[in-house]
């Protein structure tokens, strides 16, 4: 069955976590998703605050910049959740935004191979293995975890270009797909995640479920009222993509009613997507609001 979730946007103050959190949870929705924007608010610390005060709803880290937390660290981190709260963290891991990791002194110069190295090191870790690596960015000298949760959660990886896709495909357990991908776009990250898993003697995403799982997440922005095509265009400003019309921004959105919003994310689980993350407006005047929506009324019209 698809997932799908709603993602808790960093322009959103701190204290607005839990209430939006219990309400998606209340709403029915599946998962609750986060992103680490600097200089927003922390992943980690975020997943934390939302797993605490809920009972049953996933948290997603869409996703944590590698460059920005050593290994061992994140490593740490992430099995203190999952030992707490097993079952229910599904974290990611990516480039992170350059411009960002110059400002933080934390930029290297090949975000490929520090990817490369970072998602074996990381998921070694949580699987409880002793890793000694010494890579060109990675470095570990007989480090094990004590508490390795009993079952490690998937590390995912976020990937637009096709070299970084093709190594999601390699080393990661599922990809996050952002809300510029768009339908088509989906279908072309698929092929190149294929010809990674290829490469390193995998199946492909569709035949993945007995060798080892792997979760197509997908960010799609979506908005109701009668101002939800203004909110979106506006939206889509930041976006590398022309967009001249409305039937083109139905490529990338979904907008109006409870089934017309449906039939837009359907299209998305057409296309290949498992997990549909839907991604509310900057400007949206009640996230709240927008979480009950999508979990009550549009939940249930979703295979």
């Amino acid at each position: 069955m698809t997932s799908l979730g709603c993602i808790f946007l960093p322009m959103s103050p701190p204290d607005r976590l839990i209430p939006f959190a219990r309400t998606a949870e209340a709403a029915g929705l599946d998962e609750v998703w986060l992103w680490e924007d600097c200089f927003y608010e922390s992943g980690i610390a975020a997943a934390g605050v939302i797993l605490g005060a809920t009972e049953r709803v996933s948290v997603g880290i869409g996703v944590l910049p590698a460059p920005l937390r050593n290994v061992a660290l994140a490593a740490m981190e992430l099995a203190t959740l999952e030992g707490a709260f097993p079952g229910r963290l599904v974290p990611g891991v990516g480039h992170g935004v350059q411009d960002w990791m110059g400002q933080t002194g934390a930029r290297v110069g090949s975000p490929l191979t520090l990817l490369r190295e970072y998602a074996d090191a990381l998921r070694a870790l949580l699987a409880g293995e002793r890793v000694t690596v010494s890579g060109r960015y990675v470095s570990l000298d007989d480090v094990a975890l004590v508490w390795p949760p009993a079952s490690p959660p998937p590390v995912l990886s976020a990937g637009q270009g096709p070299r970084t896709l093709r190594l999601v495909g390699e080393v990661a357990d599922g990809v996050v797909l952002v809300s510029d991908t768009g339908l088509a776009g989906v279908g072309r990250a698929l092929a190149l995640i294929d010809e990674g898993r290829a490469a390193a003697g995998l199946a492909p995403v569709s035949e993945a479920e007995a060798q080892r799982p792997f979760r197509t997440v997908a960010f799609v922005s979506a908005a109701t009222g009668p101002d939800a095509v203004d909110r979106l265009r506006r939206n889509a400003q930041a976006w590398n993509v022309d967009i001249p019309d409305d039937e083109a921004l139905a490529e990338y959105c979904a907008w109006g009613s409870a089934d017309q919003v449906a039939d837009g994310l359907r299209r998305f689980v057409e296309a290949g997507v498992t997990s549909l993350v839907v991604q509310p407006t900057v400007d949206d005047p009640d996230p709240e609001g927008f979480a009950a929506f999508l979990g009550e009324e549009v939940r249930p019209l979703l295979p």
